[in-house]
């Protein structure tokens, strides 16, 4: 009889775990995949930057208006022709412009942007004429140039490696130019002035590079707008080159004493500007 209920027993235990095996086993949820988002330079930006600009090349050339004064020039006692070069570093400046990038992460991005920057350089420049016969003193000639601020409204065409853009840019340029002409007597005294002190366009061609910081990175610590409650994407900083022409300009150099217009002195007004700084991305819609 024992014999049996064991036999019995040791049956049930068997079936138990027969069924026990056919039951689904309770396997851990597979993990969440969480796709890392791809950079975009899709989006509207702003920012501050500085600048370096310089000329090489601007050259000023003054004619003489009637037989006394062109025969002036062609002795040498004007200047015929002269150069005035530029160079300083602007105070500071600002950009605002527009990004689209074709394919996000990496492909073709095209812009508008529009960058003013305070520039203030100036350059003098003092001639003394050839003497007269019988040892009098030459003639003194003094000529001002001066870009007191240069805006660019330029379109952008680059290539976006992730959170690097190289670009190319081109468009118009503007800016507030100031000329002034002071010939003098070989005594010193004003004999002729002009002036001219006015908005002027041109244009404007360059190129440069930006790179997006990592939301990760210890530079966004310095970033001024989080501390303000500016909500932005990301930080960027650039570099970039800019040569620009905003043409010649005429000025009439007229007589103190009687005011007839006597000479004609052209300025040429051209240079490069090297801006460097950085911006606030926003997203794009």
């Amino acid at each position: 009889m024992m014999k049996k209920v064991l036999l019995a027993t040791a049956a049930a235990a068997l079936a138990t775990s027969a069924q026990a095996a056919d039951l689904p086993r309770r396997a851990a949820p597979p993990p969440v995949f969480t796709p890392v988002p791809v950079f975009t330079w899709t989006g509207f930006y702003a920012g501050l930057e500085s600048a370096y600009t310089f000329t090489d090349n601007q050259r000023i050339t003054t004619v003489g208006l009637n037989p006394v004064t062109a025969g002036n020039v062609a002795a040498g006692r004007r200047p015929a022709s002269i150069t005035a070069s530029q160079d300083g570093f602007a105070n500071i400046g600002g950009t605002a412009g527009y990004n689209y990038q074709f394919t996000p992460g990496s492909g073709i991005v095209v812009g508008i942007a529009n960058s003013i920057d305070w520039t203030d350089i100036t350059k003098n420049r003092f001639i003394l004429g050839a003497p007269l016969a019988g040892g009098v003193l030459p003639n003194p000639s003094a000529y001002r140039q001066s870009l007191d601020w240069l805006g660019t409204l330029t379109g952008r065409v680059g290539y976006a490696f992730d959170r690097v853009l190289v670009y190319g840019t081109g468009g118009l340029a503007y800016g507030n130019v100031f000329h002034d002409v002071n010939f003098y007597t070989p005594g010193g005294a004003l004999q002729f002035a002009g002036r001219y002190d006015d908005f002027k366009t041109g244009y404007a061609y360059g190129g440069g590079i930006e790179f997006a910081l990592p939301t990760d990175s210890f530079l966004n610590t310095f970033a001024v707008g989080r501390y303000l409650g500016i909500k932005y994407d990301a930080i960027t900083i650039k570099a970039e080159y800019i040569h620009y022409d905003l043409g010649t300009q005429n000025v009439v150099v007229n007589s103190v004493a009687t005011g007839a217009p006597s000479y004609l002195s052209r300025f040429k007004t051209e240079g490069n500007i090297v801006r460097a700084g950085f911006n606030y991305k926003f997203g794009g819609f």
